[in-house]
């Protein structure tokens, strides 16, 4: 037998040992399942796989419970359905909409780790979209490119608007506290995760949760939350949407937001009526929901006393979150892709609505942010929505690390978008380069960013430190040196991003919650 022949048969032996290791089904707490090779690569999908209850029925608006165990061999081929959301998220990104359901709790796993000694890390994403929009397996978060790295890639569903965050005094009545559904369906998957996260070749002992806006958000409550203590063991959170409304508290207002049971009240009572119990509130049809929550709804995450013990910026701020590695960052241009949720498209009425949001610290803001004509109002807009809805408190859960003995790394993603200049280094934009999923026509440039920044991703998850032979050192974050990683046209450190002005944001949000300490009754 000649050495070629030899060779040719080592290979084909090993092909047939692949292909049959990825035939094989994967056997779960609930029963087996089967995936497919992801072409072209040694990774294995598995599409669809139900970690939770369909939340439907009397299941509604409660925390989720177990999935129901099946005969045979379920197919994990094909994805499941996504939260109840309108069109705006698929029509932005160009992807048709997947079919909606109430019965959307689905995760996806991508492994090349099936069968081997070592067990690999796990990443579990979680998507952004602002609580309401959103699902798992948009094209963009694909994990085979990750997975190849050496982790096992998890990509969840989780419930979203007004099915995911409701506070409301009926169920307050039934469970003492109401709201945050949809991070418990997070909870829940992560608690699947140690369940079943072996028999894909994933370490449960070492899990990084990542996720960007309102992935972010969540990254930011899971880890501030007594609930994932010993289920999570890293955290990214990138471009995390942390702002005056979005974190309410259950019973009492804030002077920044109502409180949310009022809130969810006020809007069940506006949009329907005669709901007067339990049973007429989980009867309402989903599509109605729906429709009502498309004609405006303000979701936030409850300070309930129970999954959020208090407001995540004061746990932070006083190093009551859990001590795990954090990595968290923001982008240059946070905004550009928002601009038109600001009513104001004049300098005269953004000074005005600055004066109404910002009453006394008004000029202040007006001063960080000046607009004198329709160049600087874009500037002015762009700015304000990367310092308040992100950036600020983004570098405040990075201090809070300081209060804890595990270390964080802050990064700011500064690459302008070559195919929309004018959107500069958007909101979401380094989603693509941290997973490896840039387009075929990227540039070189691009795929060193990007193959950089998953490798910092992936050796943070394998160590619970970024820094990586051959890439440009990261420094911890420090306070008092407040320094960053900037990922762009150049990969170097900084320090003092947005300083100044984040400095006076927090300022003024001390003075505004030192209002609500003040107005508190003794006793």
């Amino acid at each position: 037998m000649t050495k070629s022949t030899i060779r040719y048969t080592s290979i084909l032996v090993a092909l047939v040992a692949t292909a049959a290791a990825l035939a094989k089904p994967v056997q779960l707490d609930s029963g087996l399942i089967q995936g497919e090779p992801v072409e072209g690569t040694t990774v294995q999908v598995f599409r669809g796989i139900p970690y939770a209850a369909p939340p439907v029925g009397d299941l509604r608006w409660r925390e989720p419970i177990a999935v129901a165990p099946w005969e045979g061999v379920r197919s994990a081929t094909e994805f499941g359905n996504i939260c109840h959301q309108g069109p705006a998220l698929a029509a932005m990104i160009g992807e048709d909409l997947p079919t909606r359901s109430e019965d959307c709790l689905y995760l996806n796993v991508w492994t090349a780790a099936i069968g081997g000694e070592a067990k690999h890390p796990v990443m579990v994403w979680i998507h952004g979209g602002g609580l309401t929009l959103g699902w798992g397996h948009q094209t963009g978060y694909d994990g085979t490119h990750l997975a190849e790295q050496g982790v096992v890639l998890v990509s969840v569903n989780y419930r979203l608007g007004a099915l995911g965050f409701l506070a409301h005094p009926l169920l307050n009545e039934e469970a003492g506290v109401s709201g945050n559904y949809g991070l418990k369906d997070q909870i829940a998957a992560l608690e699947w995760v140690q369940r079943n996260i072996e028999a894909f070749g994933g370490d449960p002992d070492n899990v990084t949760i990542f996720g960007e806006s309102a992935g972010g958000t969540s990254v930011h409550a899971l880890i501030a939350s007594p609930r994932s203590k010993g289920l999570v063991h890293r955290g990214i959170a990138q471009s995390p949407w942390v702002t005056g409304s979005n974190y309410a508290l259950l019973d009492k207002a804030l002077p920044t937001v109502g409180s949310a049971t009022e809130n969810g009240r006020q809007w069940i009572n506006t949009h329907f009526d005669g709901i007067d119990s339990l049973a007429k509130l989980r009867a309402l049809g989903a599509e109605d929901l729906f429709a009502a929550q498309e004609a405006g709804y303000a979701v936030a995450v409850t300070v309930d006393g129970e999954f959020m013990l208090d407001h995540a910026v004061d746990l932070y701020r006083r190093g009551e979150q859990q001590d795990i590695p954090v990595i968290a960052g923001t982008n240059t241009d946070e905004g550009t892709i928002f601009l038109g949720l600001l009513s104001f498209d004049s300098p005269e009425d953004y000074r005005a609505a600055m004066q109404e949001q910002f009453g006394e610290h008004a000029a202040t803001i007006l001063d960080l942010y000046p607009a004198t004509d329709d160049g600087s109002l874009f500037a002015a807009k762009n700015q304000l929505i990367t310092d308040t809805w992100f950036a600020q408190n983004t570098r405040n859960m990075l201090a809070g690390m300081a209060n804890v003995s595990s270390n964080g790394w802050q990064y700011h993603f500064s690459r302008r978008a070559p195919q929309a200049p004018m959107l500069g280094a958007f909101h979401g934009m380094e989603i693509a380069y941290a997973f490896g999923n840039l387009d075929a026509e990227a540039s070189a440039e691009d795929r060193a960013l990007s193959d950089a920044m998953a490798r910092y991703w992936v050796q943070f998850a394998k160590t619970g430190n970024p820094n990586a032979e051959g890439l440009p050192a990261w420094p911890a974050y420090d306070p008092e040196t407040d320094q960053h990683l900037e990922l762009g046209d150049e990969i170097k450190a900084g320090g003092g991003y947005r300083k100044a002005a984040l400095d006076v944001l927090n300022g003024i949000w001390a003075a505004t919650m030192a209002v609500a300490e003040d107005s508190t009754p003794e006793g």
